[in-house]
């Protein structure tokens, strides 16, 4: 094992996404010597993946060799779908930036009594979209005008406006000096239009978090270590870490030769999304490193309520690839958002995940029947060819109250899922597959559940919350509301684990301005002696 104490960092970051970054960028600003571990590994634009079928340089799977962008986890209640590598869910997410706009969030009474969150945020949002290069999609074709259909045939025609996206919508494929940052950010190349935004763009248009926060940490002194996976985390003195702390990390999915590495810093940031910073301090905790965490790890976990549906249809001439991932929203109701999503050409494999639409009750044997009466159209092998082209995916999203609990399981490092108090999160959203009927007929084509929603009852989500959420008291949460963890000092946590509430749209924005309120409480570093 390899001990740095010679080298002792102010603050040590675990995780590079959108908590991350903004803690990287804001901490080394202040004066700080900051360090970020990440356990993916670091890509080029050119490193991406060209289509869905290079799983090598999609998927993430250390442990089968696989070290690409997206990372699913089953679980028992929900099937996750999470970014990684330098940048986290920036490499993978859709691009859309929404304000939440819903009172279920801001007013949930588990962090309603600290603050008036929606006057507290509000700048902290304008500071996010500035730095992500929020822009208003300008894009106008099938797939936008299907998604205006849709809206009118619901009665919600005003609910419908193109989405605020984090892209660079220079002129296409023309390379530029930093448009964003006076110069001091990387020189950037205008979208092409491809639809590929979740495959990781190949163009340098997409406003990851490694052309802006990491960009400008990194200007500021901020050191980044790729493919480093954090194992242990220890007060370096006093128990309640006002000593410090060692944080002990290893090269990532090596079974030898592994790099044990040993850092000692005054301060460590957890921002290593909902799952892995709920399961980093579940093994914390039971392995008696950081036994004052609160008891209430794990619980108040969210989906974000969501469905995935498709439509596709039947005119094999058809081009519903829109300009870039998601350009279209439309919210029917307070409580539910829905946007249009394309992969673009490289995306056709997606289409073994879709089958017949099934909804209610008993959706399994729907399923199966449906595919008795249309058996040419689903189990031809060739059927996806194309699928993507001809396809538009809707995600579902809702702010109503229902959540989980993550648990440590007997056996490994996993998590589990178990039902929480009040609603579970339901694989079935009525709202979705009425969204997903009417798109068909618009296109004359058919609609499609998710195969693992219809079979398994449960949802899949790409927006996975909480787990490590504020609370008043650490009988109420994990950390306060500051992102100090309870019973710790210089503990923080500035991802997607501490939101209270399901936002009920795509919650990358909301992360970043809750990470940017919380670091603004962190005071500079007190200059030293003369």
């Amino acid at each position: 094992m390899t001990a740095h104490a010679s080298d002792r960092l102010d603050w040590l970051i675990v995780g590079s996404g959108f908590g991350g970054s903004v803690a990287a960028l804001r901490l080394a600003e202040k004066g700080y010597d900051v360090a970020v571990l990440e356990q993916g590994r670091e890509f080029s634009d050119a490193d991406f993946a060209r289509t869905a079928y290079d799983v090598g340089r999609l998927l993430w799977g250390p442990g089968l060799g696989l070290k690409g962008i997206l990372a699913l986890t089953p679980l028992r209640h929900v099937s996750v779908l999470s970014g990684v590598g330098v940048g986290g869910g920036s490499l993978v997410y859709g691009n859309t930036l929404y304000v939440p706009h819903s009172d279920d969030f801001y007013r949930h009474p588990q962090w309603a009594g600290l603050a008036d969150w929606r006057a507290v945020l509000a700048p902290h949002f304008a500071t996010a979209q500035r730095m992500l290069g929020a822009v208003t999609c300008r894009a106008d074709g099938p797939s936008e005008q299907m998604m205006r259909s849709v809206a009118a045939e619901l009665g919600v025609a005003a609910g419908h406006h193109p989405t605020e996206v984090g892209v660079f919508l220079g002129t296409p494929g023309v390379t530029v000096t930093d448009p964003y940052f006076d110069g001091a950010g990387p020189d950037r190349t205008g979208c092409v239009n491809c639809g590929q935004c979740m495959l990781g763009c190949r163009h340098g248009a997409k406003n990851t978090l490694v052309k802006n926060y990491l960009h400008l940490a990194r200007g500021h002194g901020a050191r980044i270590r790729a493919e480093r996976t954090v194992t242990d985390i220890a007060p370096a003195g006093r128990a309640d870490g006002s000593d410090g702390y060692v944080v002990t990390s290893v090269r990532t999915g090596r079974r030898f030769r592994r790099d044990r590495r040993r850092d000692v810093t005054a301060g460590v940031v957890l921002a290593g999304g909902a799952l892995g910073t709920t399961r980093l301090l579940h093994t914390m905790r039971d392995s008696g490193s950081l036994p004052r965490l609160s008891e209430r790890v794990g619980d108040v976990v969210r989906t974000n309520s969501e469905a995935i549906v498709a439509a596709t249809t039947l005119r094999r001439d058809a081009d519903l690839i829109a300009d870039i991932a998601i350009t279209s929203s439309v919210h029917p109701d307070e409580q539910t958002h829905f946007t249009n999503n394309t992969y673009g050409l490289g995306g056709d494999p997606l289409g073994l995940i879709f089958g017949p639409l099934t909804g209610g009750r008993g959706r399994p044997v729907k399923f199966l029947w449906e595919i008795v009466r249309h058996p040419r159209r689903w189990l031809n092998p060739v059927r996806i060819r194309g699928w993507s082209r001809r396809t538009v995916i809707f995600t579902v999203m809702q702010s109503v109250d229902s959540s989980l609990r993550l648990r440590p399981a007997r056996f490994g490092r996993r998590l589990v899922t178990e039902r929480s108090h009040g609603p579970a999160p339901s694989s079935y959203l009525p709202i979705a597959n009425e969204v997903a009927q009417r798109a068909a007929r618009i296109i004359g084509g058919y609609p499609q559940s998710s195969i693992a929603e219809s079979l398994l009852g449960a949802p899949t989500t790409a927006h996975i919350l909480g787990g490590a959420v504020i609370g008043t008291t650490a009988g109420e949460g994990v950390v306060d509301r500051y992102r100090r963890a309870f019973g710790y000092e210089n503990l923080l946590i500035t991802d997607g684990s501490t939101m209270p509430a399901n936002v009920g749209v795509n919650p990358s924005l909301t992360i970043t301005a809750m990470a940017e309120e919380a670091l603004s409480h962190v005071p500079p570093k007190p200059a030293g002696p003369s």
